[in-house]
């Protein structure tokens, strides 16, 4: 998966939005205006391809337990959030789209109702 990918598969969702909020490199996607997924340009263009994505806590140790290349989220909440390393041999293209999808309907359940009823009309 290259970057471009990932960036056109999240932003396919329903209400996603893409920011820069922290500096020029670090590319964010927002739901309804909540962070879902995040990862860094810079660290693409060094061959160390990774995103940050939000995880149930329970689920997102038992996913570092089993994979090499998803830990503890980098600069993150570490019970909240992973890091999941893109292009290695034990994280599929099929895993890191099935952990954005996870992380995206995360975020879209711990909407307000309003929001929720907002991004359902979209």
């Amino acid at each position: 998966m290259d970057i471009e990918q990932l960036r056109d598969f999240c932003m396919a969702k329903k209400g996603v939005t893409e920011h820069f909020p922290f500096d020029e490199v670090t590319l964010v996607f927002k739901v309804m205006n909540k962070m879902f997924a995040l990862s860094s340009l810079d660290k693409w263009e060094r061959g160390e391809e990774s995103i940050n994505l939000k995880c149930d806590p329970e689920k997102a140790e038992e996913l570092r337990a089993e994979y090499e290349g998803i830990n503890p989220g980098w600069h993150m909440n570490k019970r909240l959030w992973n890091t999941v390393t893109i292009n290695t041999s034990d994280v599929s293209d099929n895993l890191v789209r099935e952990l954005i999808n996870h992380s995206y309907v995360m975020v879209v359940k711990g909407l307000t109702k309003k929001a929720q009823k907002e991004l359902e009309e979209l």
